[in-house]
């Protein structure tokens, strides 16, 4: 009875250990593609914008998010969690434009909701790798050809030629046979020549190839907490445009401002809040008016279009922009 009673605690206690597990979910606000590293571990074998590793056992972790693109600094950080929660993290730039994780939200995971699209699920410390060996066959090729040779006549004036070729992997047979006319009385000698060449691709054992899973291509950026109308699949990482923002303010004259700026659009997509961004650059009316009119089939979030009003110095521009939206034609 008393063994019993010892079974069932422990088994107890195995459960409450499991039900502290964690899941920890990582994501960029601005869409930048990373590499996610807990505890010297790298999760994700593909970069992406948003990943999501459960079944993490304790309250704390070393994490290391590492950008694709190689121009943002990695960022390194012990992060505290609650265990039996599904934390969310952020990735997103601070006051000093400085990339930071920031803690977004937190939810009991018997509460948690089917992992959203664009999101990897990964359990901790098991990235997403399979192992396929392939062995390679021995193969082998060979050709055997028999040479006879009948020499004579004693008397020198005649002689006599066989020549058999058999090649048994293409199941060919050629025979041929020569021969001088001879006269008066003769003796032969007979030899046989067999040469055989062999061509062996040998396998020592088989090797071992690495294949990584790709995750399904989504067909559009999704971008966190917004469930709006979309006008364009993937807007401009931030290091891009802000590397194309730069371009465009270093230009002193209003026209060649917007010239790059619509370059710069024409062939990417942006958000809302960059559209904004650029309108701020240019000191007429005029060019944010036509800016905004050439950028509203290029952005993504164009449910948020209504933000890029604040940038207008005039109502009659706001007028002007919706009446221009509502007759756009895709």
């Amino acid at each position: 009875m008393k063994n019993i009673f010892f079974f069932v605690i422990f088994l107890v206690a195995i459960v409450g250990i499991k039900a502290q597990n964690s899941n920890l979910v990582f994501f960029s606000e601005q869409g930048e593609q990373f590499l996610l590293v807990l505890n010297g571990v790298q999760q994700n074998s593909d970069a992406l914008t948003n990943v999501k590793v459960t079944d993490i056992i304790g309250n704390t972790v070393k994490v290391k998010i590492m950008f694709a693109n190689g121009v943002i600094p990695p960022i390194d950080k012990t992060l505290y969690y609650n265990p039996g929660m599904e934390t969310t993290y952020s990735i997103k730039k601070n006051n000093k434009d400085e990339y930071v994780i920031r803690p977004l939200s937190e939810a009991p995971i018997a509460q948690v909701v089917t992992p959203v699209a664009n999101q990897q699920v990964i359990v901790f410390g098991t990235p997403s790798v399979k192992t396929q060996t392939v062995v390679t066959q021995p193969v082998a090729t060979q050709t055997t050809v028999t040479q006879t040779t009948v020499t004579q006549p004693a008397n020198g004036d005649g002689v006599s030629m066989g020549v058999s070729i058999n090649d048994p992997m293409s199941g060919t047979n050629i025979n041929m046979n020569v021969n001088a006319g001879t006269t008066g009385t003769s003796s032969s000698t007979t030899y046989s020549e067999t040469t055989t060449t062999t061509t062996t691709v040998v396998n020592n054992g088989g090797y071992t190839e690495q294949v990584y899973e790709q995750p399904r291509q989504p067909e559009h950026y999704i971008m966190q907490g917004y469930n709006g109308p979309v006008g364009c699949p993937w807007p401009m990482d931030q290091s891009s445009f802000m590397q194309a923002k730069s371009s465009i303010q270093s230009k002193s004259f209003e026209d060649s401002k917007l010239t790059i700026a619509k370059q710069v659009l024409a062939s990417n997509c942006m958000l809302s809040s960059q559209v904004k961004e650029i309108m701020m650059l240019f000191s007429f009316e005029d060019s944010k008016l036509d800016f905004a009119k050439f950028a509203y089939g290029r952005t993504y979030d164009i449910g948020n279009f209504y933000l890029l009003n604040d940038a207008f110095d005039f109502e009659s521009s706001i007028d002007e922009l919706n009446q221009y939206i509502g007759g756009y034609s895709w």
